[in-house]
């Protein structure tokens, strides 16, 4: 079994090609991982996204710059205390 990292969402937006894109982080910022979804496969599947994610550390990459670490950091820790893993958001 392969270690995974958890990543909690941190950003959620919307753009005119119909696309939502995810941002979730670790806890302290410094990871992220970005997905891009079809708001229409979102719609389908029937589900919303969940308040974290388990993934592959090779799917992680740093995060860009220290603003956007700390803010990354502070929504991270808000959702942490906020939701469960696994709950839609």
């Amino acid at each position: 079994m392969t270690d995974t990292v958890r990543l909690w969402l941190v950003e959620r937006t919307y753009d005119d090609r119909n696309l939502i894109t995810l941002v979730y982080a670790t806890p302290d910022g410094e990871r992220m991982l970005q997905k891009e979804i079809a708001a229409t496969m979102m719609h389908q599947r029937g589900s919303a996204a969940t308040a974290a994610i388990d993934v592959d550390p090779d799917r992680v990459s740093d995060t860009p710059d220290d603003e956007t670490r700390e803010r990354y950091q502070t929504e991270a820790e808000r959702m942490a205390e906020s939701y469960d893993p696994d709950e839609e958001v």
